[in-house]
């Protein structure tokens, strides 16, 4: 297997996040992620990339699989041009909803990831990076 790979997904609509959990699925594969591992992060990922087309108004996730010295690091960026979170510590907080979600989402996504990174404005839109290890040996 290669030692690094990356590829940036134009998310739009339902068929695209299915595609994020595909190339993730993939990648992950190849990195000999646990299944543990793999379910994790690709919950996580999915939440976050039906968020982007949801609440952002569509983006782009970007994910990237790099080599360590023990095993491999997976990491997706989503990012947005959308209105942005108004109240970020609040929207972590498991429980609180916008929409018909059960409120699950961010903070969910956070627990399930290693690396957890969001930033948003109502000017620039939302950038979360989540990363995990994965595969080690």
């Amino acid at each position: 297997m290669q030692d690094d790979a990356s590829e940036t997904i134009v998310l739009r609509a339902q068929h695209d996040i299915t595609r994020v959990r595909r190339a993730l699925t993939l990648l992950l594969t190849r990195a000999s992620a646990k299944p543990t591992e793999m379910t994790k992060f690709v919950t996580a990922a999915s939440e976050l990339a039906r968020n982007t087309v949801l609440h952002g108004g569509g983006g782009t996730a970007t994910i990237e699989l790099t080599r360590e010295r023990k095993g491999f690091r997976i990491s997706t960026i989503f990012e947005d041009a959308g209105p942005g979170i108004a109240d970020v510590e609040a929207a972590l907080r498991s429980g609180f909803t916008t929409g018909s979600g059960l409120g699950l989402g961010l903070g969910g996504a956070k627990r399930l990831c290693e690396v957890f990174e969001l930033v948003s404005s109502a000017e620039a839109g939302t950038r979360v990076r989540i990363s995990s290890r994965v595969g080690l040996r």
